[in-house]
């Protein structure tokens, strides 16, 4: 089990950065705050107020507003907590799947599940013709993973299985725990940060129109040099969302790669799948913030370097084929069906194969 779902590091790492992001969420929703108060102090302020003294007053301002804006922290977990899922689902299109809809992909499932003696988790749908598939959920009981409707047709038995065992993989290192508390939790940072660029009188407890408060300081540069500072603390608020993707580890997939592995013993099938997938992975109306639930990013255009939300298909097959004995497959003809998985779904309804995103199917060459 050790070997299956990864180090307990891992999980205990999970665990640590959901719990420090929680954390971090509240003391950059209050730094927020305070920039709210310096840039509207400095707007209101004296002409040639000192900084000191704008400064003072945002504190101030800080201090009597800094209640409300816990309690909108408060609310918002109680919010993300009961409807976290429902959101998910929104932002992917996943709906419920029934046994009877699709007992090819629940037997399958059960039977992983069964072998490691873990509860099923519920399966959903995407209605797209694209290769893709996530894990979503908090605890146990909540769990769920969607796959595409692509991904149902063109994969055989065992790559659909290498998927869902990737999927479960995902769920018992808590990857899954940490990308909904990344996105959903802490991810409304985004909207915040925008929300103070285009508002900046939003009230957070204070009022930008009190009295003038004039003790005969005078100053040079003092509101200019405290409106810098407080777009300075905007932009660190609004580049949580990229230190949030360092929290999330890529090395959760090279993990759930080998997971996968352990579970199947069929490093060849977890390998042809990522090859199928690479290349037909794209869901142009996925929203970004949801691209790091994906088995593979559903970006039309993935990113790559520090900011890519996974590693290289190549690598990770790469470490498959040292550490799991895998053998690489030829990629599928740019344009051409994975033809044993179409083989096996074309007698079925006769119709021609669904185009993807990342380049149509075709029947050239048939």
């Amino acid at each position: 089990m050790f070997k299956a779902y990864g180090l307990y590091s891992h999980i205990r790492a999970n665990e640590l950065r959901s719990a420090f992001l929680l954390a971090g969420f509240v003391i950059l929703l209050l730094a927020l705050m305070f920039s709210f108060a310096l840039l509207i102090e400095a707007m209101s302020a004296h002409p040639g107020a000192p900084f000191d003294y704008i400064f003072a007053l945002a504190v101030d301002d800080l201090k009597r507003g800094w209640p409300i804006g816990v309690i909108a922290a408060a609310i918002w977990f109680v919010i993300a907590y009961l409807f976290h899922q429902r959101m998910i689902d929104f932002a992917t299109g996943a709906a419920n799947l029934s046994r009877a809809e699709s007992p090819r992909i629940y037997n399958l499932l059960e039977n992983l599940c069964i072998s490691r003696g873990v509860p099923i988790p519920a399966l959903q749908i995407i209605e797209s013709d694209a290769l893709n598939a996530y894990a979503s959920g908090l605890k146990e009981g909540q769990y769920k993973i969607a796959v595409t409707r692509g991904l149902t047709r063109y994969l055989t038995d065992a790559e659909l299985e290498a998927v869902l065992a990737h999927e479960l993989t995902h769920i018992r290192n808590r990857d899954v725990q940490l990308l909904v508390v990344a996105v959903i939790f802490a991810g409304i940072f985004a909207f915040v940060a925008d929300l103070t660029i285009r508002r900046w009188d939003f009230p957070f407890g204070f009022s930008p129109h009190r009295p003038e408060r004039d003790d005969g300081r005078r100053g040079n540069g003092g509101a200019a040099l405290a409106i810098v500072i407080a777009l300075f603390i905007i932009a660190l608020s609004w580049g949580a969302s990229v230190l949030i993707r360092f929290a999330l580890s890529r090395s959760r997939e090279f993990l759930a790669d080998a997971g996968s592995v352990e579970l199947t013993k069929n490093p060849d099938a977890m390998i042809s799948a990522l090859r199928k997938i690479e290349a037909h992975a794209a869901i142009p109306t996925m929203p970004s913030r949801m691209q790091y639930f994906f088995i593979e990013s559903p970006a039309l255009h993935p990113e790559s370097g520090w900011f890519a939300t996974h590693p290289s298909v190549d690598a990770r097959i790469a470490a498959l084929i040292e550490f799991a004995g895998g053998r690489d497959v030829p990629a599928t003809p740019e344009g051409e069906a994975p033809r044993e998985a179409e083989a096996a779904f074309l007698p079925k309804d006769g119709r021609a194969p669904l185009a993807s995103p990342r380049g149509p199917w075709s029947s050239a060459g048939r």
